[in-house]
């Protein structure tokens, strides 16, 4: 019996129940990508980005839990022991269903970071993690039913969810003040 209390399940639901053909984890995933570029926290423009994915306008219920959804977030990102938590299916679901949530959540992420990353600099290795987080994106057909694909599976989603961290680090850092010019 799966469990229809998880947080996916339960946005999944109130999603598709309000006519978004959206997965929670691509939205997410769009959160968590535009917060890294540095797009703040500010609701409204959230709300603005997210109603692309969405198709059409948010009820009252879908705005609360978006916002909902990004106060979790901010807290994860600039709390004291910084860590993600990916809105993913639980592991009761098929891998296929899991691994396509994370595609989705990858693409989300690629998305919300490419809609606010104009004019960023990025480092060799912030640009190495965005190729990686491309490539896992297109990750469902590549893994299979087995304990080999669940262990590829945990890997990839381990990996997955310290790459906001390792760019949100990099990109939010205070930059470092002008050297001043010397006097010769």
């Amino acid at each position: 019996m799966p469990n229809t209390n998880s947080p996916y399940t339960a946005f999944a639901t109130l999603l598709s129940s309000n006519g978004h053909p959206v997965s929670p984890a691509e939205l997410h995933g769009l959160l968590l990508g535009r917060s890294c570029a540095g797009a703040g926290f500010d609701a409204e423009s959230w709300l603005a980005d997210a109603s692309e994915l969405l198709e059409n306008e948010p009820s009252d219920n879908v705005r609360n839990a978006l916002i909902g959804l990004q106060e979790m977030v901010k807290g994860e990102l600039t709390g004291d022991d910084i860590t993600v938590v990916l809105l993913l299916p639980g592991d009761e679901l098929p891998l296929t269903q899991r691994a396509e949530a994370l595609g989705q959540w990858c693409q989300g992420f690629l998305s919300g970071f490419g809609l606010n990353s104009g004019g960023l600099v990025l480092s060799a290795e912030a640009r190495e993690v965005l190729g990686d987080l491309d490539a896992i994106s297109q990750i469902q057909d590549a893994l299979e039913e087995s304990d080999e694909g669940e262990n590829d599976y945990m890997e990839v989603m381990e990996y997955v969810r310290i790459a906001p961290l390792l760019l949100f680090t990099e990109l939010t850092k205070p930059a470092a003040p002008a050297a001043k010019p010397s006097l010769h």
